[in-house]
């Protein structure tokens, strides 16, 4: 076996080596037909006007550019008809017919669209998610694309940025195990098939980690840290054979990560041993000059020696690189292999051999939203939902009586989708009222209200609606609505109240210092509260949020985050129990922003607290317990589970010897369901400080009521390295806490001592 298993690697690397000299052999032959300004054309990026744009330039005069072999791929353009005639120009009017690459952000879905990434995560079920991924590449590629700009696989412990919405939370592991999947749905095996995208994972790195929680700000952390907690994913991403890699607007040790020889070189190519393409975030090459680097030829040589492929969006590639070789400030070299990578990720996606390989018209009719897809994005989105709080046991509703379905997202088509939907039609999403009404019909009477706009604030309403209306204002003063909904209220037998963010209070640019419900809301749902009637909280949010006052004070919460086209028919399967909840938050929510960053994997200082409650001399604060409103992985159940002690097949291991923890669950309630057991490591002593607990495995389980199942983890020396101050990866032996359990904060433990 072991022998047949060598040979069929052999076989592999002799076919990959030979399609790789094929690839060089092409590439060669095309880059020596080719003048110094078509190959500097083909690292040039653009967005056109008329498309879906992502930021604040857009591209002139991209036709005749594309003539004159000026541009190297396009995005925020989408449809078969649309790329045909873009890319008829380049293949039949251009000097060497090279073919476009054309890209788009998919985040979510493409125009089917699933949970906001920061919702997906909290299903755990890297399965459904790998699925999203897939059904968006199917979507993408039948619009006539080959290339989305996702997974962001950025780790961040700070709600306040928006942009915690689009990626995964706070943990590495957890994250890793989501890059690899997300990269697996969209390249598949091949991403030159004509239905699969290549992968672009972002945003290369520490992106997470701005200073402040406020978008583009400034990124200073130790090395350690960096390799520690923030890079896994990312590695994680290229070993999973990802196809490209965007860099991130931030500053790493003072040098932008556009034009960080460091990061690009040194870390991503030699350490990592990426072969990829690295294109810029929109315009920041650009913005190198505002971060004090120098004009724009300055920053432009800059990145094309760091290491940079593709300049998005600034052409200052395109207007700048060639004086700067004349002046000897980059090399022909530099150019070259700017370009030849360029050129292979054409090679890869099969454009070369048909460059209209993904421009099939037929395909948009039985591939995009269709009646597969949405009942998919429904799955997903239920599945991704967390119960927060279910006193009385009020949730799941019953098929009988009368509903008071109050609030401002309760009815908002406008909001379904969340952030960075970019292909989403907000008129396919369903919304909490016709989703209820799909699930239950008329065997529920249902009493609407919208009780309270978003926010009162014209301010904050104008910012936030920049991309249509998000937070529209009532022509009804906010007396009167709150008068209408305190009405019905009180001619139902159960509340649910939908509120929480508009879908663009979160995602890019979308920072926010105030993470509470706004006023306007937390009013109404006071007034709801003191009806005397049980209150369901319908939550959405794009990132962790203060909800102290609201779980102390209503019956249930729901966190639906935003769950895309299929929400309301989602949420109303969760409401009435068609689908027990079983997502766990990937992003513990603070009690308030002054205990941001507050996240489960932290280290101690030499003065830990112990328990609770306030110590003097201690690490703690007056006002506030350390401890997070809802920790890392937390997330109830219509049903409930119980967990033996922890089993370890031995408890003095030595050297590479892998051993195993068990525990046995049991669903002890009345309902089948779904439960997250998740494996921590603490390691108390070692030659640099550790976290109190890292996760290090997780396993989702369906149980039956009365159901018991044994769940086994293998561990190895692989689980028990870290990172050491001379950033080797390394193990120490020594005594280790293995703790299994329902979430972070609620876990049994077994303590093992690992030899050499």
């Amino acid at each position: 076996m072991k022998k047949l298993l060598i040979g069929l690697l052999l076989v592999v690397a002799t076919e990959t080596q030979a399609q790789d000299a094929k690839m060089n052999a092409f590439v060669s032959n095309l880059m020596g037909k080719m003048t110094l300004e078509e190959k500097i054309g083909q690292l040039n990026l653009v967005v056109p006007g008329g498309g879906t744009v992502t930021g604040s330039v857009v591209s002139q005069g991209v036709d005749d550019n594309i003539r004159k072999g000026n541009v190297g791929g396009l995005f925020g353009i989408t449809g078969p008809e649309k790329i045909r005639k873009i890319q008829d120009i380049a293949v039949k009017n251009s000097r060497l017919h090279i073919p476009l690459i054309f890209g788009l952000d998919i985040i979510h879905g493409h125009k089917t669209i699933f949970p906001i990434p920061l919702g997906l995560s909290a299903s755990w079920d890297m399965g459904l998610i790998e699925r999203s991924a897939r059904i968006a590449a199917q979507e993408g590629t039948a619009d006539g694309l080959s290339w989305a700009y996702s997974p962001m696989v950025d780790i961040s412990r700070d709600p306040r940025w928006g942009r915690i919405a689009e990626g995964s939370g706070e943990d590495p592991y957890l994250g890793s195990r989501i890059a690899e999947a997300m990269v697996r749905g969209y390249q598949g095996k091949d991403y030159s098939q004509g239905n699969t995208l290549m992968a672009c994972v972002k945003h290369f790195a520490l992106y997470g980690a701005a200073e402040g929680g406020r978008d583009y700000n400034s990124v200073d952390m130790s090395r350690i840290k960096m390799f520690q907690y923030y890079l896994p994913p990312y590695k994680a991403a290229i070993d999973a054979g990802v196809g490209s890699i965007m860099t991130s607007f931030n500053d790493i040790d003072a040098v932008p990560a556009t034009g960080n020889k460091w990061l690009l070189t040194d870390l991503l190519r030699k350490q990592w041993g990426f072969k990829g393409l690295v294109v810029s975030d929109y315009t920041a090459v650009n913005e190198m000059i505002a971060h004090g680097l120098g004009n724009l030829q300055t920053v432009s040589a800059l990145a094309l020696k760091a290491g940079l492929d593709m300049d998005m969006v600034g052409e200052g590639f395109l207007t700048t690189l060639k004086k700067s070789l004349q002046e000897g400030k980059v090399t022909l070299q530099d150019i070259n292999n700017a370009c030849r990578r360029v050129l292979e990720t054409k090679y890869k996606l099969g454009l070369f051999d048909d460059p209209y390989r993904y421009i099939r018209e037929d395909r948009v009719a039985k591939d995009i939203l269709t009646p597969a897809n949405r009942a998919a994005a429904r799955e997903i989105a239920a599945r991704s939902f967390v119960l927060l709080k279910n006193d009385r046991q009020t949730l799941p509703l019953a098929n009988k009586g009368t509903i008071a379905l109050i609030g401002p997202l309760a009815d908002s088509k406008n909001n379904m989708l969340g952030t960075w939907a970019v292909s989403g039609d907000l008129q396919q999403a369903v919304t909490v009222r016709e989703g209820i009404r799909n699930v239950v019909g008329d065997s529920v009477k249902i009493l609407y209200a919208k009780g309270a706009n978003l926010t009162d604030d014209t301010t904050l309403a104008k910012n936030v609606n920049v991309f249509g209306p998000r937070a529209e204002i009532d022509s009804r003063s906010p007396d009167v609505m709150l008068h209408e909904a305190f009405n019905v209220a009180q001619k139902a037998d159960v509340i649910v109240a939908v509120l929480g963010e508009a879908s663009e209070m979160s995602g890019e640019s979308a920072s926010r210092s105030n993470l509470d419900i706004p006023e306007s809301q937390r009013t109404l749902l006071k007034a709801l509260v003191q009806s005397g009637k049980p209150v369901v909280l319908v939550l959405m949010n794009g990132r962790p949020m203060t909800i102290t006052w609201e779980d102390a004070n209503v019956t249930a919460i729901l966190d639906t985050w935003f769950a895309g086209t299929e929400a309301g028919n989602a949420i109303a399967d969760v409401l009435f129990g068609r689908y027990n909840p079983s997502g766990k938050i990937t992003a513990s929510f603070p009690r308030n922003v002054g205990q941001i960053p507050v996240f489960y994997n932290h280290k101690n200082t030499g003065r830990p607290l112990e328990g609770t409650t306030f110590q003097k001399f201690k690490s703690d604060y007056l006002d506030v317990p350390n401890t997070p409103l809802y920790p890392f992985g937390y997330g109830l159940s219509y049903t409930t589970f119980s967990y033996s002690d922890v089993k370890v097949s031995k408890q003095n291991p030595a050297g590479n010897e892998t051993i195993t923890a068990s525990v046995t669950v049991t669903n002890t309630g009345k309902y089948a369901g779904e439960e997250v057991v998740q494996l921590y490591l603490t390691d108390p002593v070692a030659s640099v400080t550790r976290s109190v607990q890292d996760l290090i495995g997780f396993r989702k389980i369906p149980l039956q009521p009365g159901e018991s199942k044994e769940v086994s983890f293998n561990i190895s020396t692989e689980n028990l390295k870290f990172y050491n101050s001379n950033l080797q990866y390394v193990w120490e032996p020594g005594e280790f806490i293995i703790r299994i359990g329902t979430n972070s904060a609620e876990t049994k433990s077994a303590t093992i001592t690992w030899r050499k």
